[in-house]
């Protein structure tokens, strides 16, 4: 197999988070013509504004997630990553539905995603320490944790 048998699990978190990203504009759209809200107005009843503030919300933090996704995924391990993306995707998917229902049940999903999120980038930002010590100080932390146990 090719370079492409090493980032399949990323490349497909990327593509099912992509497809949520879609699913929730769908439902902003369904609510639209519920309620008889025309774009470019983002104001209507209660219901709608969740709905709309909630799919906002996850656009706004999906450049995030797929940089840290794949960040840690190429410099640490893409199986961590992959588990840690579906599960950002698993708490999106309670924050977006408990904000639709009322706007304090978004909090439990909003705290998963944020604690999926630390945990990408902090393997991130180790992955790529350690491709760094290893570049120039030819020290690798990966094999010496791993040589301890």
């Amino acid at each position: 197999m090719g370079a492409e048998s090493d980032i399949v699990l990323l490349a497909m978190v990327s593509l099912l988070s992509a497809c949520q990203q879609g699913y929730y504009a769908r439902l902003v759209g369904k609510s639209r013509m519920k309620h008889k809200i025309m774009p470019p107005s983002v104001t209507g009843p209660p219901e709608f504004e969740r709905t709309f503030r909630a799919q906002q919300n996850c656009v706004e933090f999906f450049p995030i997630f797929l940089l840290v996704l794949w960040i840690t995924g190429i410099f640490f391990y893409e199986e961590v990553a992959a588990g840690l993306g579906l599960l950002y995707i698993f708490a999106r998917h309670l924050y977006f539905r408990g904000y639709v229902a009322a706007a304090q049940d978004r909090i439990p999903g909003f705290y998963l995603s944020l604690i999926s999120l630390f945990l990408l980038h902090a393997l991130a930002v180790l992955g790529i320490t350690n491709s760094l010590l290893k570049k120039y100080l030819d020290v690798n932390i990966f094999k010496k944790v791993h040589h301890m146990f």
